[in-house]
């Protein structure tokens, strides 16, 4: 399903992308609006897949997850076997925070959140036993300088 967005689209996706859980009245008040219609254009646009789902943005060290790892991955293994143990190795595991097919001398390249280096070390361990790499080159994040999931509209 297709669908256009508008400018008032675009101020009420800027809103949720700040806060999912304003209010329809609050959120309505921010774009110059009236609850009915943004709840409508709401409905919409998850119907057509724009807003794909809802959720809560956790702090990670505030919950003990203070080391990020971004791993790159080469592989010699390009076939569909290799790739369907590979992907299914990556969802399974909560570790791994985004996993991304690259172009160039990369093949993939994750983001990892584990607790300190030998929860990372056991990812490792575990995704290695699992599936067949040519090189992983791990790599510590020392300072999280911008994270965002918000979009520039």
């Amino acid at each position: 399903m297709s669908i256009r967005i508008d400018d008032l689209d675009r101020k009420i996706l800027v809103q949720l992308q700040q806060d999912a859980g304003r209010s329809l009245d609050d959120i309505a008040k921010l774009v110059g609006s009236s609850k009915t219609p943004v709840w409508n254009r709401i409905r919409k646009m998850r119907e057509a897949g724009v807003i794909k789902q809802q959720t809560l943005l956790l702090d990670a060290d505030a919950l003990g997850f203070e080391a990020c790892f971004f791993v790159l991955i080469r592989t010699s293994e390009h076939d569909a076997g290799w790739q369907k143990t590979f992907l299914k190795a990556l969802r399974d595991r909560p570790e791994v925070q985004e996993a991304h097919r690259l172009a160039g001398d990369i093949d993939y390249i994750l983001k990892v959140r584990v607790a300190n280096a030998r929860a990372y070390d056991a990812f490792y361990q575990a995704l290695i036993s699992e599936v067949k790499v040519h090189n992983v080159t791990a790599l510590l994040s020392m300072e999280e300088i911008k994270s965002t999931t918000m979009l520039p509209l």
